[in-house]
């Protein structure tokens, strides 16, 4: 082997940081987290989150060097996706893990706003999936309307939080109510537990989001064109 040329394991030690680096900024990760929702055009990632256009496409560009994300025209526009899907979300979810078991910060974060706001456990996915199987649970989907409609929940009624308050009638009482959205940090579905039970609503909350649940394998619907 030529001394001046790195080894094997060198050689992917160098990809591996490189895969680091890129999801080493928060936005970076925000915008995977939104990209796990579907495909989405920079213009709209933009305004998601509450970013310039231009820093918007920086990220995605670092990002799509490191080969997390791939790009399709359509068009005029650049649509982004997650280049592959599973494998993506299986980062975000061990960095997730990895925080919460090593960063104090995350901890408190857990501690002071999650857990205050929902003391109950989660459903989790096979909990969720017994319960559909006896038809004993209504499934809300609280994320924006267009995140439902490129992929969601089998059999899942499209409420997003901001309609929640007036489309109460909707919703059994007498029936399980589970509630889930982007993610498990994704605050969205702990306001929407904290208004309905406020209601008197029996609901819970799913540990994960739409992403992890397709991540899965699991069947998922659309309603996109």
């Amino acid at each position: 082997m030529n001394p001046t040329q790195p080894s094997p394991k060198q050689a992917i030690y160098a990809s591996l940081a490189e895969i680091a680096q890129a999801v080493g900024h928060p936005h970076r990760i925000e915008l995977l987290e939104r990209l796990g929702q579907g495909q989405h055009s920079v213009e709209s990632l933009s305004q998601s989150c509450q970013l310039t256009f231009a820093n918007t496409s920086r990220h995605l560009q670092i990002l799509r060097r490191a080969r997390l994300v791939e790009t399709e025209r359509q068009g005029k526009q650049v649509f982004y996706r997650l280049a592959g899907h599973e494998a993506v979300i299986g980062l975000l979810g061990s960095l997730g893990r990895v925080g919460e078991r090593n960063r104090a910060e995350v901890q408190q974060v857990m501690t002071d706003y999650f857990q205050a706001r929902d003391n109950l456990d989660a459903l989790s996915r096979e909990q969720l999936l017994e319960q559909l199987r006896g038809g004993e649970v209504t499934v809300i989907d609280v994320r924006p309307e267009h995140e439902f409609d490129l992929g969601h929940l089998p059999g899942a009624l499209s409420m997003p939080l901001s309609e929640l308050e007036y489309r109460l009638e909707q919703l059994p009482k007498q029936q399980l109510i589970v509630a889930y959205c982007r993610g498990p940090y994704c605050v969205m579905s702990f306001d929407a537990v904290v208004r309905l039970r406020g209601k008197g609503y029996n609901v819970r909350r799913l540990e994960e989001g739409y992403p992890e649940w397709r991540a899965a394998g699991l069947a998922t619907e659309s309603t996109s064109a």
